[in-house]
């Protein structure tokens, strides 16, 4: 006969697993609902401005997040920095005629940034993969895949 503590760690592995996969779920169709929404307003102004393609990337970036969540039950922290990229870039194409150069300056010093934290967490990975395909940032934390 098992413990009443084995029990109880399993049923809170149960519950922490289904609200994990509901979570998922609510944010996938979340993210789709927010996306054809954005989608049906370019179709009905007849035309796509540059922010609403950025806007389109970002939703596509998010999603594709969330997919390998759900696959491998890792997060890729490279799509994080590519969407933050994204809405840096996007705010910075559409803002830019009302911005001080202080701000420009700002906003283009973050991007890079970003961007050198995804070259560090690339070389990471590259150098500390282990043979199981998992590396040093710990099995539930993953670089991602790709490049921006």
């Amino acid at each position: 006969m098992q413990n009443p503590k084995d029990r109880l760690d399993r049923l809170g592995d149960v519950l922490v697993s289904g609200f994990q996969l509901v979570a998922l779920f609510v944010i996938g169709a979340t993210i789709v609902w927010s996306a054809a929404h954005a989608y049906i307003e370019m179709i009905r102004a007849g035309h796509a401005r540059l922010d609403d393609i950025l806007l389109l990337f970002i939703y596509l970036e998010l999603g594709t997040m969330v997919g390998i969540y759900f696959k491998t039950d890792r997060l890729p922290v490279l799509f994080l920095l590519y969407i933050a990229i994204t809405a840096m870039t996007r705010f910075l194409a559409v803002d830019v005629k009302d911005l001080a150069i202080e701000s420009i300056l700002i906003v283009t010093g973050s991007i890079l940034v970003l961007k050198l934290a995804v070259l560090v967490l690339q070389i990471a990975a590259a150098k500390f993969t282990t043979s199981t395909g998992r590396n040093a940032s710990g099995p539930d934390v993953d670089p991602g895949s790709g490049a921006a």
